[in-house]
């Protein structure tokens, strides 16, 4: 499991090294760089930032190579997909010179009468940053309500306007992300933090009385619980959940009259997590009680005054993951255990919600990626999917419940002479250190494999039972256009082959998803696919966790690294509960306050487990405005890892100072950004 450094064609030089002038002797382990407020801490970072630009000057005109690239593939002018709603039909537009969209509508059944509602990128010009947190229409149509953050710390303010062109009005400042509206058309529902930037309230809003102070609806009180919002399909009800990493509870408001006190649907109980949605006269509750691992969907009555009843059991080999109700049935999500495969299941009901079809929906091929579009209206009998793979460009069906046809809606349009066609997705098992078998996906040009091995890209995530479900991306195919191999390691702590998947991989179970990952890695090698010396490891956020754990258990196995916003200070973050996500995440890596579990993360922690090994060359990436992961946890492992100076390559550090978790807002320098850990890569596997 060794990799060496390939021959490069273009070879920067290391530069000057900011750890020497800013190294403070009373404080080795960098912790300095926490406090924002010091001015040796920006200059710091702009000293990195400099040395960064110095040593990655020669791979530039690569940088506009795959940037220049990757837009002569794409659809720059983009129309999105229209939704019509009761009264108007909505849709987005992007320019082809533009990095936000501009939000459009025209009442339904008469296109000739456009209404520009929301013109993001002329907000945008006001701001280094913007993102948009979320958008509602009010039931009436009447009423837009958006919140949007200008500084990437998701900190969020809250808008409203009149449509089809009010003048936009501020409201409220420091709230989070989500928006619902009640159905009295005049209520509307917001979150606000609490110091740790933890969602622990919901509040209400009336708008035809915007000079009363918002009134408080629900309170969390438990630091491990975040609160978030809902409406059931049939708009009869609003949905206030609250939940931790492993517990939830529903709360209930009548959507028709939100000043009614929420009630509790179902108290919680420790490693109880449910799900609701509803039908007139039944509620269907998606839940892991009583031995239900994988989940099972009970039906409830509305008034409550009758019993559960059984309508899909729990199964040893898939999980269910999702619930939509509609007028007719529903629709379920679900997951097989053994192929690590989503489908979507319809069960159609009749008046007293018995069974009256049972069905899985048609895949366009495995694996693959496939849920439930847009798809507003409680009655509607056709379905918008959304499907993708490795090798299939994001397309949207409509899908006819009563006759079965499938009509192609939309497809997203690749440009330029590497067609989806001509690529292959291949599928190979990995056995891990414990023999469970690993799904590891590869991606290539399928004229390219006939070469192999090839140099890879190896990516992974494996936390939170986040699903890495097929993906296509048009910047990927300048890698492979350069004949690189893409590949996916689905370890344990991801939610790729359902719950006992996640389960497997956290807590005192999370060293399974770093061995898994090295599992993939070799496998790859095994399989002949990919070349050992000439592997790229990339990982972000706590994927960063999962690449840097792996390169200090095996610093020989890849010859280059991508960490972009890594979680890699596990154990002083998980010590320090006034950081935001800290608490919630106790049931994720557990309290260290635990003598156990501390020994336990500190065992696999990246910046507690560093030692003069030849670490490959790595390129970290950090944000100033991060409130996820801050800037200091890049920050410190590039310290600390330059000054060990036992890497086998160069170690860079680029912290962009206005940007947050998500990286850039705009497209184009999103886009960018990518060319830029691309062309790295590309040296890495001696590509440049």
């Amino acid at each position: 499991m060794k990799a060496q450094p390939p021959e490069h064609n273009v070879v920067p030089t290391q530069g000057t090294r900011p750890v020497d002038a800013f190294r403070r002797e009373d404080d080795p382990e960098w912790h300095w760089l926490e406090d924002r407020d010091d001015p040796q801490v920006t200059a710091f970072l702009e000293a990195a930032n400099a040395q960064f630009s110095q040593w990655f000057a020669p791979l530039e005109p690569l940088v506009e190579s795959l940037y220049t690239g990757h837009l002569s593939r794409r659809e720059l002018a983009v129309k999105g997909l229209s939704a019509p709603l009761d009264h108007y039909t909505y849709w987005s537009e992007t320019a082809a010179d533009a990095d936000y969209p501009v939000w459009w509508r025209h009442p339904n059944g008469n296109a000739n009468q456009p209404q520009r509602f929301l013109d993001l990128e002329a907000r945008a010009r006001e701001h280094s940053f913007l993102e948009l947190g979320d958008m509602a229409i009010s039931p009436d149509e009447a009423w837009l309500a958006w919140t949007e953050d200008t500084q990437g710390n998701e900190y969020f303010e809250l808008f409203l306007k009149r449509l089809p062109d009010g003048e936009p009005r501020r409201l409220l400042g420091d709230i989070g992300p989500e928006l619902t509206w009640a159905e009295d058309n005049r209520t509307l529902i917001f979150t606000r933090y609490d110091a740790t930037q933890r969602p622990e309230s919901v509040w209400q809003l009336a708008i035809d009385h915007l000079d009363d102070a918002p009134r408080l609806v629900f309170h969390e009180a438990d630091p491990e619980f975040w609160v978030g919002l809902g409406k059931t399909r049939s708009r009869a009800w609003l949905v206030i959940e609250s939940a931790s990493k492993d517990t939830s509870e529903s709360h209930l408001i009548p959507a028709q009259t939100p000043d009614v006190q929420p009630r509790c649907f179902l108290p919680r109980e420790t490693g109880v997590e449910y799900g609701i949605d509803h039908r007139p006269g039944v509620f269907y509750l998606l839940h892991n009680r009583d031995g239900a691992t994988h989940f099972q969907l009970d039906t409830v009555p509305e008034d409550a005054e009758g019993e559960w009843q059984p309508l899909v059991a729990h199964r040893n080999n898939q999980t269910l993951e999702g619930l939509d109700a509609f007028a007719w049935g529903l629709v379920l999500t679900e997951r097989d255990h053994d192929q690590a495969q989503v489908h979507l299941r319809v069960i159609e009901l009749d008046n007293t919600h018995h069974v009256v079809r049972d069905e899985r929906l048609p895949l366009p091929e495995a694996p693959c990626s496939l849920m439930l579009g847009d798809t507003p209206h409680f009655d509607v009998r056709k379905l918008r999917l959304r499907e993708e793979s490795f090798t299939l460009p994001v397309r949207w069906i409509e899908h006819d419940l009563d006759s079965g046809e499938r009509r192609l809606l939309k497809v997203q349009p690749i440009l330029g002479d590497l067609q989806p066609e001509q690529l292959v997705c291949q599928r190979i098992w990995a056995t891990a250190h414990d023999g469970e078998r690993i799904p590891v996906s590869v991606v290539a040009r399928a004229d390219r494999l006939g070469q192999a091995p090839l140099p890879t890209l190896l990516y992974g995530y494996g936390a939170y039972g986040e699903v890495l479900d097929p993906w296509f991306s048009v910047a990927r195919l300048e890698l492979l256009e350069r004949g690189v191999a893409f590949a996916v390691a689905h370890v344990r702590g991801g939610g790729d082959r359902g719950e006992p998947w996640y389960l497997a991989g956290k807590l005192e179970h999370k060293e399974n998803s770093f061995r898994d990952f090295l599992a993939a890695r070799d496998a790859l090698v095994e399989a002949g696919l990919s070349d050992g010396s000439r592997i790229a490891a990339y990982g972000a956020s706590a994927g960063g966790l999962l690449v840097g754990a792996s390169l200090n258990l095996a610093p020989e196995a890849f010859c280059a690294a991508v960490l972009d916003v890594p979680f890699v200070d596990v154990l002083r973050t998980m010590e320090n509960p006034d950081l935001p996500l800290t608490t919630a995440e106790y049931t994720e890596w557990g309290n260290p306050d635990e003598p156990a579990v501390r020994r336990r993360i500190g065992a696999y922690s990246p910046l507690d487990n560093l030692s003069a090994q030849p670490y490959p060359s790595v390129f970290l990436q950090g944000s100033w405005h991060d409130s996820r992961v801050p800037y200091w946890e890049p920050a410190k492992l590039y310290a600390r890892l330059t000054e060990l100076g036992s890497a086998r390559g160069p170690v860079v550090l680029r912290t962009d100072m206005a940007a947050g978790h998500g990286g850039a807002s705009g497209r184009f320098k999103a886009w960018h950004d990518n060319a830029r850990q691309d062309a790295y890569i590309l040296w890495a596997l001696g590509l440049a």
